[in-house]
């Protein structure tokens, strides 16, 4: 069998497969992967299938050609394996633990400034009262949205949401998830394209208008959760066919799933509520042909995202993802991609032992905040919500500039203080719009 991949800086290379079986053992894979100086950039929408030795297999090479499951069989073992040969190439960096995550002289360098902004978070904004040309504000739970025609001005506050509702804001919590997203952006494109058009502020994306699909693509990989509509919570419960899903009995919680899975829920206002794929076309929400094309790039990019992760520590445990339409007729990536809101990151080193020994894994993302919520009060019935202590709030800031600094190697630069954070947004959204007429 040929396994065709293509990819920046590489054209038309071909590596043989004998069969399957040849292709579980891996053997010269790994060699492949070495060799091939661009492998950060394996798509799955770049592997392609052929016969050529494949005819005792009984399955047709047209059935190899479409069908996802193989197609993305293949993508599973080349990235895992481009993880594997990435880390035995950095033996030198120590691995990714909790412990140095908690107790680090980085975390020590920002932790002041962190307590110092507790009271200077970014939790309201009102550029339209400031800037001329923005026609109105729609208030999301984490970001402000405003109309300026052709385009979205997209601010991410610092507001913390978890369970439908608003809980806290975290410093600088706005800049790391909005600076998190661009990176990705730009890394994914060989996947989608976005509507990103530029980023004028740490805190600010102006994105081209597209019809947004009231959908969000929830990609999972594993049993795990605390909501009303993750996965463990539902599985629990005995449900063994969720949004089209049908899972096997046995699992527990925090355990690998066989395979990713998609699991998506309508964009209702007050909770989000899980929908199989054949309800989303039934009710209109979608066609058959948009969320056929948009499942597929949610799994590519999970894949993509769970390999990112991996060479940096890390275990992708599942995110969400929404897409809309352009006025080209292109269904395009939106919102974010891959934050410490939006997804779940395990410490990748200590997730086997702790597994094994019944142990929770080791997050780097805000469900150790929603968990104390869950132990404090009932975060969906009560009216009124205790506050999360300053060292939590404080903690979980820290949490996610680590998490931006580890997945993009890049130092997190924090804003200069003496500078009012609304005036500095108004000034750079004024200057970003004008340049766009």
């Amino acid at each position: 069998m040929l396994v065709g991949l293509s990819g920046s800086g590489l054209v038309g290379f071909w590596v043989v497969l004998v069969s399957f079986e040849f292709c579980r053992r891996c053997c010269d894979l790994v060699e492949f992967v070495k060799i091939w100086p661009d492998h950060n950039e394996i798509s799955l929408d770049l592997i392609e299938i052929s016969s050529d030795l494949v005819e005792s297999s009984g399955i047709s090479s047209n059935y190899l050609s479409e069908n996802s499951k193989y197609r993305r069989f293949l993508f599973q073992k080349l990235t895992t394996i481009s993880a594997s040969v990435t880390s035995s190439q950095n033996q030198d960096h120590p691995p990714l633990s909790l412990d140095s995550l908690i107790s680090c002289s980085r975390k020590d360098e920002l932790f002041g400034s962190i307590k110092s902004s507790l009271s200077n978070c970014l939790s309201e904004t009102n550029l339209h009262l400031t800037v001329p040309g923005l026609k109105s504000k729609t208030r999301g739970k984490v970001r402000d949205i405003y109309d300026s025609g052709d385009y979205l001005v997209l601010v991410t506050t610092d507001r913390q949401s978890a369970f439908d509702r608003i809980l806290a804001s975290i410093p600088f919590k706005g800049q790391v998830l909005n600076e998190t997203s661009l990176w990705w952006f730009d890394k994914t494109r060989h996947i989608t394209s976005n509507a990103v058009v530029s980023s004028p502020d740490k805190n600010v994306t102006i994105a081209k208008k597209c019809s947004v699909f009231p959908v969000e693509f929830v990609v999972r990989g594993y049993v795990t959760g605390s909501t009303d509509t993750s996965l463990w919570t539902v599985y629990k419960k005995g449900v063994r066919n969720y949004c089209g899903n049908v899972l096997p009995d046995g699992l527990v919680k925090s355990q690998k799933l066989p395979e990713n899975i998609l699991t998506p829920t309508t964009k209702a206002a007050a909770h989000d509520v899980p929908v199989t794929p054949d309800e989303i076309v039934k009710c209109g929400l979608m066609t058959q042909a948009d969320y056929d094309e948009a499942s597929r790039k949610a799994l590519s990019l999970f894949e993509y995202g769970q390999r990112i992760a991996l060479e940096h520590g890390l275990i992708l445990v599942d995110t969400k993802y929404e897409f809309g339409k352009a006025n080209d007729g292109s269904v395009v990536l939106i919102d974010e991609v891959h934050t410490p809101d939006s997804s779940r990151y395990w410490i990748a080193n200590s997730y086997n032992e702790r597994f094994q020994n019944g142990l929770e894994p080791e997050n780097v993302d805000k469900e150790f905040l929603r968990l104390w919520f869950k132990d404090h009060c009932n975060p969906y019935e009560d009216g009124v919500l205790p506050d999360a202590p300053a060292d939590l709030v404080c903690e979980l800031a820290w949490r996610y500039i680590f998490l931006y600094e580890t997945i993009t190697k890049s130092k997190f630069e924090m804003p200069l203080m003496e500078e009012p954070i609304h005036d500095r947004i108004s000034q750079n959204v004024a200057r970003a719009l004008a340049s766009l007429q």
